[in-house]
């Protein structure tokens, strides 16, 4: 059975027969038995991380002055002022609720059974009541009230997946996400009521760049409301966010027609409460979030009756680029915010428009214009660098660099530009190796552990609020 040490952040210990890593919040274990003496550069490394229990006593205390300002700062949070002054240094309270919203990102792939040999390729392996418990997230305090699917019209072979079982769930949907909406007790917690929209990105490690190298169409093609046929998107992104199958249940309605009828509903219920709309997603489902928020303010789905707007916020983790310039400055007017957390060594966010981008001369953008490959960024960036952590590998991976867990890690441990990495103890280090093998080799932490049998990990038990260590 697992052992744990008091609250000091965390250990790492040489198990008689497996490795066993014991966190004192998040615990994940491997195998069963006695434990030994850990090595001397282990006990190095945890001498090392005992310096940070020192910021635990007053945890109760930051808690509750953390609670409150929450509730008055959620705006500034949600990019009211482009994130000015809140990311360097980066603000405790912005900290945590990215790294929420980034927990929220990677259930998608946690809840997503790839097993090709199940029944249930393809789908969602909990249930939307267990969503959240099942996967030790209870503690956000949301409920989903709705999952997303789409269906499989599209050219995408690293975000589909299919069971070869004729009598399987389904033989032409992907689930791709899923909407959720704060209960009552952290909604008066955040100052709102917050819907979220959660969106799936692809699995796969190999060829996943190959998903983003199509060329933009206008969103009027796929039927999205718009006056304006110069605002153009990736057409692979619009297909999946627009495709539907008739035949299936599932994806009888596309995507974009199952969250624009649930965030009306929503909106309807909730429409004597103060709210906010906040889209995330990975990679390609950072990609689909930014054109689901631009969908939204598009059509006026946020317009209260009252006229007012529900704030629209994109917190968008390790995302390609999505549209052309006219996109951009549509969303800007649109008043949709978007903050791109990146890790500079990652491939992906310089994806598409390799050649014609923001970056540019103002002539070789009017160059690129006339091309269908002239994408740009939107939104803020929050520019983050692995080689800042002294706990990860010096590699070239493509896949460790763009691993969200990986990137949830450098969120946690940075502090601004120039200060030193320090990672909060609440924050399992062991959560980096869940599918990558991207964490030193004397931590003894084992590579892509996810799906293991000998694996429990409880994340219950990790802080909403990560402060200064």
């Amino acid at each position: 059975m697992a052992a744990t040490l008091s609250d000091a952040g965390w250990f790492t210990a040489i198990h008689l027969q497996d490795k066993i890593v014991c966190p004192s919040q998040n615990l994940v274990a491997f195998g069963v038995g006695n434990l030994a003496i850990p090595s001397k550069a282990t006990r190095f490394r945890m001498s090392t991380m005992f310096k940070s229990i020192q910021s635990e006593n007053n945890a109760a205390v930051v808690v509750e002055e953390n609670a409150n300002s929450l509730a008055e700062s959620w705006k500034e949070i949600h990019g009211e002022n482009d994130w000015e002054a809140m990311l360097d240094p980066i603000k405790p309270l912005m900290k945590s609720e990215l790294l929420r919203y980034g927990d929220m990102a990677q259930a998608c792939y946690d809840a997503f059974d790839q097993d090709p040999r199940s029944k249930n390729c393809g789908g969602c392996q909990l249930t939307p009541e267990m969503f959240f418990e099942g996967l030790g997230l209870s503690k956000h305090g949301y409920d989903v009230t709705t999952y997303l699917y789409s269906a499989y019209n599209i050219n995408l072979p690293n975000f589909y997946f299919k069971s070869p079982w004729p009598n399987s769930w389904s033989s032409s949907a992907n689930w791709s996400g899923y909407v959720a909406v704060s209960n009552d007790e952290t909604s008066a917690f955040l100052g709102r009521r917050d819907i979220t929209i959660a969106w799936r990105g692809t699995v796969l490690k190999r060829e996943w760049l190959a998903d983003m190298m199509d060329f933009l169409r206008p969103v009027t093609h796929r039927e999205i409301d718009s006056r304006d046929p110069s605002i153009r998107v990736e057409a692979g992104f619009l297909q999946l966010y627009t495709d539907k199958d008739e035949r299936c249940k599932f994806s009888k309605y596309s995507a974009r027609e199952q969250i624009l009828a649930e965030l009306s509903r929503l909106i309807q219920k909730y429409e004597n409460e103060e709210m906010s709309i906040t889209i995330t997603g990975h990679s390609l489902g950072s990609a689909l979030a930014i054109l689901n928020a631009y969908d939204i303010a598009e059509t006026g789905i946020d317009l209260r009756k009252d006229g007012r707007d529900i704030p629209i916020c994109v917190f968008s983790f390790s995302g390609p680029r999505v549209g052309n310039a006219r996109f951009r400055q549509r969303l800007e007017g649109l008043g949709v915010k978007v903050l791109r957390v990146v890790n500079i060594h990652d491939k992906v966010p310089y994806m598409p428009g390799v050649f014609f981008n923001e970056h540019v001369s103002p002539i070789m953008q009017k160059v690129g214009e006339m091309s269908p490959w002239c994408y740009s960024h939107v939104g803020v960036e929050l520019a983050l660098d692995h080689e800042n952590s002294p706990f990860l590998k010096k590699t070239n991976d493509l896949g460790c660099c763009h691993n969200l867990e990986a990137l949830l890690h450098l969120v946690d441990g940075y502090h601004g530009k120039g200060r030193r990495f320090w990672r909060s103890p609440g924050r399992d280090i062991a959560l980096v190796n869940k599918s990558a093998d991207f964490l030193k080799d004397d931590l003894s932490i084992p590579p892509n552990w996810r799906g293991s049998q000998n694996i429990r990990i409880n994340r219950n038990n990790v802080d909403h609020v990560a402060g200064e260590t």
